[in-house]
């Protein structure tokens, strides 16, 4: 990337802005370079594309929400506070000055039903990484079941994201949904305990 760190943070800073609160297919690149102040050879020099600054902007805000989220794994006393802590996480990192009324991941998503591989790829990245954290950090709690309650966790996450749109769920109400699940015995019907033998 042959750009100064100064002009990429501005670039990134105003695709976050502007891709992420009126939509990637709603904002034209003129729009993203004139909050930028930077020539269109600027961008094109430094990502390539369009597709290639928000597959960018998505890898930047995905390392900042794994650092709020990680800062409230920190702070969880016990296992079952640290699987939990992702919905802490959700309320702290929506509270920063550059949260967003929902996730830039799951409405981007929504827009490209056949993204280009960059885009593709940051997606993916960001759906790899909260699965395989929510399965680690049930492995403690859940034993054998904790891929299974980690899909189930990655529902309540995706749910409580979308209930944003629809002006948010009371305080509280998705981090209770999350602790039933968790909380709840094995059972016999649990997809996880059948066996192929």
């Amino acid at each position: 990337m042959a750009v100064r760190e100064r002009t990429e943070t501005r670039l990134l800073d105003a695709a976050d802005e502007l891709l992420f609160t009126h939509g990637v297919a709603a904002t034209p690149v003129d729009a993203i370079l004139a909050r930028a102040s930077v020539s269109p050879a600027t961008l094109y020099r430094a990502y390539g594309s369009k597709d290639g600054l928000v597959a960018a902007a998505l890898d930047r805000r995905h390392r900042a929400w794994i650092e709020v989220w990680d800062a409230a794994v920190a702070r969880a006393p016990d296992d079952r506070g640290r699987l939990l802590a992702v919905l802490d996480a959700l309320d702290a990192f929506r509270a920063r000055p550059d949260g967003a009324r929902w996730c830039a991941f799951l409405g981007t998503a929504a827009e490209h039903a056949d993204p280009v591989p960059a885009v593709a790829a940051a997606l993916g990245r960001e759906t790899d990484a909260l699965r395989a954290r929510l399965t680690e950090l049930a492995v403690p709690v859940a034993g054998e079941r904790a891929a299974l309650l980690a899909e189930e966790l990655m529902l309540v996450v995706t749910g409580e994201l979308g209930m944003r749109l629809r002006g948010g769920s009371p305080p509280g109400v998705a981090r209770a949904v999350a602790a039933v699940l968790v909380d709840r015995p094995p059972t016999p019907a649990d997809p996880s305990l059948i066996s192929d033998g």
